[in-house]
């Protein structure tokens, strides 16, 4: 990220300005709108791998489920949006989702099977301020993709290794699994899924 504007705002104050055609990227962290910064070509192939491969599991089991481009998640208690890097919907519940006709925004617990987050300079987002967040919205598996290990050591481990975290909501939680290297990535969501850490991170240029 590379602005933050300090004036705050509601989250309605935010969706009517947003977005506001200059082609930048914001979300809105408890009132503040920060805007993104452009991602790197590793960030995005990472990104563009990993949708391409739930995409095609979600293809194979045949679920409702599709990755929109620009979609809001909002937390139910604060004035917070977030813009996930990769957001999985199930096209289902969004007849139930108040803000989704004219806002693309998602906030029920059943409209969101899974969001993933590909890690950059602001990865204390990720770990702690959107886990908090995805963890109150009830978001069953939330993926944090650090390819470039830039986590903190209690995040990732001491000496940084890059790492993918995963995290399964139960009785109301997040508890983590992690995976590196080979380890074949379990996904509650996606049994038979067959993808390991290694396969994601050469994508990104990183060799572990």
């Amino acid at each position: 990220m590379i602005q933050t504007l300090r004036k705050l705002v509601t989250f309605d104050e935010f969706v009517a300005k947003y977005p506001d055609n200059t082609g930048k990227r914001y979300e809105l962290h408890d009132g503040v709108i920060v805007e993104m910064s452009q991602p790197t070509g590793d960030h995005e192939e990472v990104v563009g791998f990993l949708a391409f491969e739930v995409t095609r599991e979600c293809i194979r089991l045949n679920l409702p489920y599709f990755i929109p481009k620009t979609a809001l998640v909002k937390p139910p208690e604060n004035e917070s949006a977030y813009s996930p890097d990769v957001l999985i919907l199930n096209r289902p519940n969004l007849v139930n989702e108040p803000l989704w006709k004219k806002e693309s925004t998602v906030s029920q617990t059943e409209s969101i099977p899974l969001v993933v987050e590909v890690v950059s300079s602001n990865w204390r987002d990720d770990y702690l301020k959107k886990a908090a967040d995805y963890e109150a919205v009830g978001i069953p598996e939330y993926w944090i993709v650090d390819y470039a290990a830039l986590g903190g050591r209690r995040f990732i481990g001491n000496p940084k290794q890059p790492t993918v975290s995963l995290y399964t909501l139960i009785d109301g939680e997040y508890q983590v699994s992690q995976f590196r290297g080979s380890d074949r990535i379990i996904s509650p969501l996606f049994p038979e899924l067959n993808l390991t850490p290694e396969q994601i991170f050469q994508v990104g240029g990183y060799s572990v």
